[in-house]
């Protein structure tokens, strides 16, 4: 008997523009974080979390506390790219995600893994996640 398939990672498009690049035409390292940023923001939002309103009922946000990131080709202007997200592991209070961003030809540019926080906004310390607010990952 085969194991059941795995659920694909998240993926958002993006596509790079003349504000993501460097005088050549190449993504600014930076811009990578911004296009992982939204991919994670836009993750969370088809688990039917507003983000704002989680703040603002809880306390609670989400911040990056660790990230590794492996830049193994460059994305050019007017490039199509997918960025993935996916749980790795979650913790009580933190969550490891893997992200890659990929080229529409299939070549990843980048490989991630990016550690965020769940914290307490008054006092700036961790809290625990709530439990229904984001799934476990799969084995």
């Amino acid at each position: 008997m085969s194991e059941p398939a795995s659920k694909p990672p998240f993926s958002w498009p993006v596509r790079v523009y003349w504000e993501d690049t460097d005088a050549g035409g190449v993504v600014y390292h930076a811009g990578y974080l911004r296009f992982m940023e939204r991919a994670r923001s836009e993750w969370m939002r088809t688990l039917g979390v507003d983000q704002m309103a989680f703040k603002q009922s809880t306390g609670l946000a989400f911040m990056v506390r660790d990230m590794r990131i492996d830049f193994l080709k460059p994305a050019l202007l007017d490039d199509e790219l997918s960025v993935t997200v996916e749980v790795k592991e979650r913790r009580a209070a933190s969550i490891l995600f893997t992200q890659t961003i990929t080229r529409m030809d299939g070549s990843c540019l980048i490989r991630a893994l990016v550690r965020v926080a769940c914290v307490d906004i008054q006092r700036m310390r961790a809290a625990p996640i709530p439990a229904d607010l984001i799934p476990e990952p799969a084995p």
